[in-house]
């Protein structure tokens, strides 16, 4: 069963990670990795990743993205979103910290901040805007 406006919007906002896929070119498969994401009140999501990233150079040359999010518990559920990307602008330390604070431990923050802000290179912060949505519901089997 597909779900409503509110429930893909709050399924959104519970920190799965999702699965990223980008247009990779004639003759390739979609290029498909999972991702953190951070999905905002105002319909809009964004990842992160290095600037100089296949992931970011596929999605620019492309100008869209999909993600792809599901749970297995307590229902089998799943919500894929498509959309042209709207901005792509400089990362900063507070956003590092809001995403990693969404998937990590209040104890192990502060030291995956200091790690990636020291060893992942310059990161840009990716927004795109929902324009296609599936999801479902399929119940507990």
């Amino acid at each position: 069963m597909a779900l409503t406006r509110e429930e893909r919007e709050q399924f959104l906002a519970e920190p799965h990670v999702a699965a990223l896929a980008v247009d990779a070119g004639a003759g390739r498969a979609p290029l498909n990795v999972p991702i953190w994401y951070q999905y905002e009140p105002d319909g809009t999501v964004w990842i992160m990743t290095a600037l100089d990233s296949r992931k970011n150079e596929l999605i620019q040359a492309a100008g869209r993205f999909s993600l792809m999010i599901d749970r297995l518990e307590p229902t089998i559920r799943y919500v894929s979103v498509e959309g042209p990307v709207i901005a792509t602008e400089p990362s900063t330390i507070d956003r590092l910290r809001e995403i990693s604070a969404r998937y990590l431990p209040a104890e192990k923050v502060d030291g995956y901040v200091e790690f990636a802000s020291k060893n992942h290179g310059e990161q840009v912060l990716v927004r795109m805007r929902p324009e296609r949505w599936l999801s479902s519901d399929l119940g507990s089997v």
